[in-house]
């Protein structure tokens, strides 16, 4: 799941999700969640553009926060994007998906 900046912008994102190894992080750093293959969590970031600050909830637990990096115009993406190594099966569910702007 990815929060993209405007177009051309440098960074391009201000939050990227990812899963490596059954392990949901922030990009490739922080662990947020482990072993998220074959079962469903529910995930809400709360991105506040005018306190310039990303949350990350896992399962209604607060998993992460960390600095956005200023204003643009955003949008949103989720699904698979690529994998490191072979396998037979790359897959991303997701439900109920809403987007709130305040």
């Amino acid at each position: 799941m990815q929060i993209h900046r405007a177009e051309g912008e440098k960074p391009a994102t201000d939050a990227m999700l990812r899963v490596y190894d059954g392990e949901l992080r922030f990009y490739v750093g922080a662990v947020l969640e482990n072993n998220v293959y074959n079962r469903w969590i529910k995930l809400n970031v709360i991105h506040d553009v005018d306190d310039n600050k990303l949350t990350v909830f896992v399962d209604g637990v607060m998993k992460h926060e960390a600095q956005g990096r200023g204003r643009s115009d955003f949008y949103f993406k989720f699904g698979v994007y690529g994998q490191t190594g072979e396998s037979n099966r790359m897959e991303s569910r997701w439900r109920d998906v809403k987007i709130f702007k305040k």
